[in-house]
């Protein structure tokens, strides 16, 4: 993971799949080790989306307007850039769907990025 430094990552702990050999095998990993690899494979992936996100502070991307924020609705609409990053930034989703526009970064978290439009 440290040299791939992944823009997302989904995890989960390993749980047993019906009708697997390893299913059946009688030294299978304790809940607590499986709780502990996954909190740390889950801290290293958000200090890296963190890391990826700053990335893009201050620079104008291009992305593609999709829909609204759903945490504000009614200001703020949420898009992609050519790399997957969300984009929330004020804007009216009548207007922008569908459409490309350039948005100036502003702000950095873990998962998205927030922006002006440019």
């Amino acid at each position: 993971m440290e040299e791939v430094k992944f823009d997302n990552l989904n995890t989960f702990a390993y749980s047993p799949r019906p009708n697997t050999e390893a299913a059946l095998w009688d030294d299978q990993i304790p809940e607590d080790v499986k709780a502990d690899r996954l909190q740390r494979v889950q801290d290293l992936a958000a200090k890296h989306g963190l890391e990826r996100s700053e990335r893009y502070l201050g620079r104008t991307v291009e992305v593609l307007v999709e829909d609204a924020n759903p945490r504000n609705p009614k200001q703020q609409v949420m898009g992609r850039t050519r790399q997957g990053r969300q984009v929330y930034f004020d804007g009216c989703l009548d207007d922008l769907r569908g459409t490309f526009v350039d948005v100036e970064i502003t702000e950095a978290r873990t998962w998205s990025l927030t922006g002006k439009l440019a």
